[in-house]
């Protein structure tokens, strides 16, 4: 038995779950576990300055690596208040985010006391659960519970609240347990016989098409899902936001589907007479739940790890709850004695001379000499300056949402977006904790100038912890998502749609990080390897063509006869 504090029990239960990394805003609220990570060397604390953008760091961290990602609110009230937005992107992502925060005494509850709010209900909506300690006895169980939840299929954010009180107070603890210990380590694999009802399915398909998801990409199940479809020889088409979940060079990625998707992976989803949504819930950016989007006539095979997914928003011929990659590898064996059906070779054979003629034409019709820069220009350029070991951000926005199916993901994971959540703010933050997780792979950041105006302030938390990510403003001098809308659908009546900003490459240099600014197409090369290159934090202010607008929901305007 050891007498601890709260605070020092605390960072005792993070010590056991081999945590690195801190991310956080200092506070009085949890000094004792401040202090208690001033004599914990291997756990390194990143001070940040605000709790939103930590609570991105922590979930890209959390997305790169696969371990969760820890943020801590120093401060109750308002500090916990910030982390509802970061704790937003994290439950939409799945992302396994533990989040701690200080809180009131517990004496002072319900007194209208300094910085009173009620903690506990006001995370409920956006976590997968939420404690409040009440005893310092029992921290180190919150801290198992929660990293536990957090981990737990499916992954997501969770928030602890720690009162003052309960972090000052004294107790003695025993040994710390290792995960192991309380933590399954094992997934389930699925039931045989609806393993056998889906191969029988894919077997007799003509036109069958794979959906991987988030379910394969967050688990990195890249090469189970790649060695069913060759032995389907089945294209894969992946689900928005999730366009590295396979390797952009192998020769059935179709690259994503739906809505926002590329117009050759679209056809194969409406096309397919055998869906099979591998760890996908084909949910809203991948279909708008809508048969616009995916075949009617399809017979849907769903493997899924969260049985609530399996039918939930189109009916299935088979239903398999299970974990994606495992289930993969499972069907890959069902089939394995499949005859080659002149039927698929003919429709896989169409495929592929397609995407060449698709990524062909990508690449011809790129805007790589026009002033002002064009998107599809700067994409381009992109394409083939970036490391192919590159892990690429973006944020939501008119310019990333073009971004998302033209840029190339050659390593998974490689493409960290804001998903369903559609946060502007996102993408620097979160690049940032990402290049902590894996050090060894170039980082580059995709946002407007709106969004990185929100979170200009990190470029310190860059700078003083050494994190060299790049980060690509697309500066159009708008917020050009709602621009777009008010232009087609609004008869050009604007208003707070544009934005004024400080020359970011200055500002950048003013924080002590590296900045570029590019005004023509043919800068843009140079300016991206001399950043990736630079050894600091670095800036690239590209000036985008403020007309170069889309209007991605045109389906939520049609009232208005766009």
């Amino acid at each position: 038995m050891q007498k601890l504090s709260g605070g020092q029990a605390a960072v005792e239960a993070l010590k056991a779950e081999k945590v690195e990394h801190v991310f956080g805003l200092i506070g009085s609220a949890t000094m004792e576990m401040f202090d208690a990570l001033y004599d914990a060397p291997k756990i390194t604390f990143i001070g940040v300055h605000d709790e939103r953008t930590g609570t991105h760091m922590a979930d890209g961290y959390a997305r790169a690596t696969g371990r969760a990602g820890v943020i801590l609110a120093g401060q109750n009230g308002p500090g916990a208040t910030n982390l509802v937005t970061g704790l937003g992107q994290a439950a939409a992502a799945f992302s396994p985010v533990v989040s701690i925060a200080g809180s009131l005494s517990t004496g002072h509850v319900y007194r209208d006391a300094f910085q009173e709010v009620d903690q506990q209900a006001l995370f409920a909506p956006v976590t997968k659960k939420t404690w409040t300690a009440t005893q310092v006895d029992r921290v180190p169980e919150m801290f198992r519970e929660a990293f536990r939840v957090a981990m737990t299929p499916r992954r997501g954010p969770v928030q602890l609240n720690l009162p003052r009180d309960v972090l000052s107070a004294t107790a003695a603890f025993p040994p710390f347990q290792e995960p192991a210990a309380y933590r399954s380590q094992h997934v389930p694999a699925g039931a045989a016989e609806a393993i056998q009802e889906a191969a029988d399915l894919l077997r007799g398909a003509e036109r069958p098409v794979i959906v991987a998801g988030g379910g394969i990409k967050n688990t990195g199940g890249h090469k189970e899902a790649l060695e069913l479809a060759e032995a389907l020889n089945a294209p894969v088409v992946t689900a928005p936001g999730h366009g590295d979940a396979i390797p952009f060079g192998h020769p059935l990625n179709a690259g994503q589907m739906g809505p926002r998707g590329n117009p050759v992976a679209s056809r194969l989803a409406k096309e397919a007479d055998v869906i099979l949504a591998l760890g996908t819930r084909l949910g809203f950016n991948a279909t708008f739940y809508s048969y616009h989007n995916i075949n009617e006539q399809a017979a849907i095979i769903q493997v899924e790890l969260e049985p609530t997914a399996i039918g939930r928003y189109f009916p299935v011929a088979v239903g398999i709850w299970a974990d994606a990659p495992t289930a993969a590898l499972q069907l890959r064996d069902a089939i394995a004695n499949r005859e080659k059906r002149a039927e698929v070779e003919a429709w896989t054979e169409e495929f592929a001379r397609e995407r060449a003629a698709y990524l062909e034409k990508r690449d011809a019709d790129a805007a790589t000499d026009a002033h002002p820069i064009q998107p599809s220009g700067l994409f381009k350029v992109l394409r083939d300056v970036l490391p192919r070991d590159a892990a690429v951000t973006l944020d939501a926005g008119t310019l990333c949402l073009q971004a998302t199916d033209a840029l190339n993901h050659w390593e998974p994971p490689s493409l960290f977006t804001p998903l369903d959540f559609g946060l502007v703010g996102f993408s620097f933050a979160c690049g940032l904790g990402i290049k902590l997780g894996c050090p060894e792979r170039p980082v580059v950041s995709l946002m407007g100038d709106g969004g990185f105006g929100m979170t200009i302030s990190e470029l310190s938390t860059a700078v003083d912890h050494g994190i060299n990510t790049v980060t690509v403003v697309m500066n159009n001098r708008c917020w050009g998502a709602e621009k777009a809308y008010q232009r087609d659908f609004f008869g050009e009546r604007y208003i707070g749609a544009d934005v004024s900003s400080p020359p970011f490459d200055k500002a950048a240099e003013l924080y002590g990080a590296a900045g570029f600014r590019v005004e023509r197409i043919g800068e843009v090369g140079e300016a991206v390897e001399a950043a990736l290159q630079c050894g600091k934090p670095a800036v690239i202010d590209v000036a985008v063509d403020p007309a170069a607008l889309y209007s991605f929901r045109r389906d939520s305007f049609k009232h208005r006869g766009g």
